[in-house]
């Protein structure tokens, strides 16, 4: 059974952390919207560090997460930011403390690595959603939704998707996250069971064609056949070719996924967008879906 860790409330410590790339600028705001929840922050030695392109070498990295992950006062771990890195330092990382006294981690993007494995192989739930390094451009929706999620509140989303969605109804575990590195992950000891899961997926800075190529690796793999429903959420600043792929990315996913019966919607809000909904892997997830109208819920 998929563990739940205890929501937060008001004193608890919660700790920041960048165990991927150096952040750009000041998570100050950021500090201040987690104070205002009533939490202590205790920032990590490498939120503001930084080696070449990363927050600190990688030894540097998986030190200051692993402090965290050890630390019984810390009550939830919020990745600084994503880019690149966490893939480098998730095997140096011992769950041994954190199994027996599990706590939220908070991320998305290249922090899908460490939800995968606290989601998928250490059998924890975590949260998919904004980090220090995008609250200032976040919706106060998806703020909102974070603190929701941290702290016990149910999660209810209900949109209008564009483009025009696979009607249905699915009620499964959600996993998901970031394509790229959901499928860097297969084969490894991090990976997702995808089997009767519902699965949201989401990319940045991708061609058509590479996203067409890791959703047919997916079924090939079998994996998409295995779901029950699929959340398509935000895949934005696509990469264009001098000759174009002929399909966009949702046209793409509709094709690969026509064969199965489950519920697949469209536009759903998370990714790398201003209104990044959190939302809980691991977490049953009731999911009604009709031509343009979603509704998504996960109960605390």
């Amino acid at each position: 059974m998929i563990k739940q860790p205890p929501y937060l409330k008001k004193g608890d410590k919660v700790a920041i952390v960048s165990p991927a790339k150096k952040l750009k600028q000041s998570i100050d705001y950021a500090i201040a919207l987690l104070e205002g929840w009533g939490l202590e922050v205790i920032l990590g030695k490498s939120v503001y560090a930084a080696h070449h392109q990363f927050a600190g070498n990688d030894a540097m990295r998986a030190e200051d997460l692993q402090t965290f992950l050890d630390d019984k006062e810390i009550k939830a771990i919020i990745a600084a930011r994503g880019g690149y890195g966490t893939i480098r330092i998730i095997d140096a990382l011992d769950f041994c403390t954190f199994n027996d006294q599990p706590k939220w981690v908070v991320g998305f993007s290249d922090i899908t690595v460490l939800l995968s494995h606290i989601t998928g192989t250490e059998q924890t739930q975590s949260i998919h959603g904004q980090m220090p390094g995008t609250f200032d451009n976040a919706s106060p929706e998806s703020i909102e939704s974070l603190r929701k999620a941290l702290f016990g509140e149910d999660l209810s989303y209900t949109y209008e998707s564009e483009f025009p969605n696979q009607p249905g109804e699915a009620e499964g575990i959600l996993i998901g996250g970031n394509l790229s590195l959901l499928v860097a992950l297969e084969g490894s000891s991090s990976a997702m069971d995808f089997k009767d899961k519902i699965l949201f997926l989401e990319d940045v800075g991708e061609y058509e064609y590479a996203i067409d190529r890791m959703l047919r690796m997916l079924k090939r793999g079998g994996k998409l056949a295995e779901l029950k429903g699929l959340i398509v959420g935000a895949f934005n600043h696509i990469e264009l070719e001098d000759i174009p792929f002929g399909q966009g990315v949702e046209e793409v996913i509709a094709e690969i996924v026509s064969d199965y019966n489950y519920p697949v919607c469209f536009n759903f809000p998370v990714g790398h967008i201003e209104d990044n909904r959190a939302m809980v892997l691991g977490k049953i997830t009731l999911l009604k879906v009709e031509e343009h109208q979603v509704s998504f819920k996960q109960k605390s």
